[in-house]
């Protein structure tokens, strides 16, 4: 086996924890500050990836559109928030989890509606329709190197926006005790509204990111979301730190076991049984690793402190 294609794969799990933590980062910060189960989390990662899409085709750049987009999903995850789901900070968790899966089947038929039942395609501009040369021997698409860079520029942003800013020093003060912070004076309910804002924006940046390569689809955000509590739940519920570590690691997981899994398998069961348990056990090994992690660190690898 030839280690520019390990290699590649490795890249390739990278990209995916990048889009991961994207979802998750967003998904760690509402839910541990405001405390919210927000199921409807996967959606604003589709609404982001329509926006740009649109956005795309109207201004006829991909830079422009992603850098429009941005803003409009937060805004739009703002309005959510004042709309529908400021109500349920009071509510028990399964209220919740109630409230906010129907919010995705509102949103996915007003998707429908708006954008019609076709996913929506994005062209990528020149300088990124190509491939780079890497060491090793590896050929690697420039807009998934697009993608990484990305993904590690928004994890330092987002690093030094919560450890090192008032607002962060805010974030973080909400997440540890919200009663005292609003003691203090602090608008916490503005304060909610500007996390979950942030928290849209990252997800919708990460539906932006994938719609070039998968389309912009109803429902995409559905699957990953899943990945994204994994995540979570790996990390350590509120820290962006863990976010990050937890879903490169699922990342890079989940795309080596889909790769050699099977080739594995094959040294010590027949073809035909390698090639079935191949994909089941690889789609469970993030799982596993969930559940090892939280037998011996059930509060995740790097339970927040202060971020």
């Amino acid at each position: 086996m030839e280690i520019g294609f390990i290699a590649e794969q490795i890249l390739n799990g990278f990209q995916l924890g990048i889009l991961l933590f994207l979802l998750a980062a967003g998904l760690t910060l509402v839910f541990g500050i405001m405390d919210l189960v927000n199921l409807a989390h996967g959606s604003l990662y589709m609404v982001g990836a329509f926006f740009a899409a649109t956005l795309t085709l109207w201004t006829d750049s991909f830079i422009i559109g992603l850098l429009l987009a941005l803003p409009l999903t937060m805004v739009f995850g703002m309005v959510l928030e004042f709309v529908a789901l400021r109500t349920l900070y009071a509510r028990g968790h399964m209220d919740q989890v109630l409230a906010t899966f129907g919010l995705i089947l509102f949103l996915n038929e007003l998707v429908r509606i708006i954008w019609g039942p076709a996913g929506l395609a994005i062209p990528l501009p020149v300088f990124l329709d190509g491939s780079l040369s890497l060491p090793l021997g590896i050929v690697y698409p420039t807009y998934r190197m697009f993608i990484i860079l990305v993904g590690i520029a928004v994890a330092i942003g987002l690093y030094w926006l919560v450890a090192k800013t008032r607002l962060g020093m805010l974030i973080r003060a909400g997440a540890s005790n919200r009663t005292m912070v609003a003691a203090l004076g602090v608008n916490i309910r503005l304060l909610f509204t500007l996390v979950f804002g942030l928290g849209a924006m990252l997800a919708g940046l990460g539906g932006m990111l994938i719609a070039p390569i998968n389309q912009a689809q109803i429902g995409m955000g559905e699957d990953i979301l899943i990945l994204a509590f994994v995540v979570i739940v790996i990390g350590g519920i509120g820290s962006i730190r863990g976010a990050f570590i937890a879903a490169i690691l699922a990342g890079v997981i989940d795309t080596m076991g889909r790769a050699f899994l099977d080739v594995l398998l094959l040294t010590f069961l027949q073809e035909n049984a390698a090639e079935t348990a191949g994909p089941a056990l690889s789609s469970m090994l993030i799982y596993i690793l969930m559940a090892a992690i939280l037998f011996f660190r059930p509060q995740g690898l790097f339970p927040p402190r202060g971020g």
